[in-house]
């Protein structure tokens, strides 16, 4: 004979019904994509294909809301692919640094000065927008003391 679950296993048993199920098999964000340089998300895919890492790209939307993403496709791939990026950020942060140790010791690292002399125009807009935004900032300041 069977007995009537009690009232806790039946509000368990009702709320367990109602939490969604969400698919084990879910992909994992590996690196969103904007602001990355094409030659680095290249490199990303590249490293991924040499090491068999099933993945799929989302392409960034119309209006630029998102910037689309590299994605691992399997649970179980997503710990060594993100090892995997951890080493390729630290060789890729390495390298860039040298590089620009080496132009700055050749003396072709770009300057404030070498922006200005090449975009006098933007350095000149950059300076007015600053001082613009400062003034509005001071505005309240200076009104209030009054």
């Amino acid at each position: 004979m069977q007995t009537a679950p009690s009232m806790s296993e039946a509000t368990s048993r009702r709320a367990h019904s109602r939490r969604p199920h969400y698919d084990s098999r879910m992909a994992t964000l590996l690196l969103n994509l904007r602001n990355v340089p094409d030659d680095e998300a290249d490199e990303v895919r590249a490293l991924l294909d040499a090491r068999r890492i099933a993945f799929y790209e989302t392409r960034p939307s119309r209006w630029g809301v998102s910037a689309g993403a590299i994605w691992i496709a399997e649970d179980i791939d997503a710990d060594r692919a993100k090892a995997l990026m951890a080493g390729y950020q630290a060789e890729r942060l390495a390298r860039a640094r040298a590089e620009h140790a080496a132009a700055k010791a050749q003396g072709t690292a770009p300057t404030w000065c070498s922006t200005l002399r090449d975009e006098p125009l933007r350095v000149a807009m950059t300076v007015l927008t600053t001082l613009l935004l400062l003034g509005l900032v001071a505005l309240p300041v200076f009104m209030l003391s009054r």
